[in-house]
């Protein structure tokens, strides 16, 4: 069993929940927020517009490339990624909590694609990623938030 760290981070908060505010944040910053409107809205729209200008032009994204803003962080990306990129290709999904868990239910039952390998382990461990094929498509969950596993020292280590 590994022991408890000596050293304490300085700000500890790490969680799924609300998260640190900068130094110098205040109610202030929520002036002209979009509290409570839907992304439908006429401001929603408005505000989502402007981020995704800024994002072309700070990331200097390709004028014919589409930019997503999606809800649910990393969540809401690899949803995205899920529904945009699999399907030609055979997948292999490996789930050992609940992220992706939910990722395999939605492959199986949403998507229904055919050549689907799962690889599970009980929640908390590694399914044998010597089993995975290298030539499929590969979802999984890097770290798990849910369970404290992630796979060590990159892919296949």
């Amino acid at each position: 069993m590994p022991s408890k760290p000596a050293v304490r981070p300085h700000v500890p908060h790490f969680s799924s929940g609300p998260c640190a505010k900068r130094p110098g944040w205040s109610l202030q910053a929520l002036t002209d927020a979009v509290l409570g409107r839907s992304h439908r809205s006429k401001a929603g729209k408005a505000k989502l517009k402007r981020a995704i200008d800024l994002t072309r032009e700070v990331l200097e994204v390709p004028a014919d490339y589409r930019i997503g803003i999606v809800p649910a962080s990393d969540t809401g990306a690899v949803e995205m990624a899920l529904w945009s990129l699999l399907g030609p290709r055979p997948v292999t999904m490996l789930a050992w909590e609940s992220f992706g868990e939910g990722w395999v239910a939605d492959v199986q039952k949403e998507l229904r694609l055919k050549d689907v390998t799962v690889l599970r382990a009980p929640y908390g461990q590694l399914p044998d990623l010597s089993r995975v094929d290298p030539a499929n498509d590969v979802v999984f969950t890097w770290n798990g938030t849910t369970s404290g596993v992630k796979v060590p020292d990159g892919f296949g280590a």
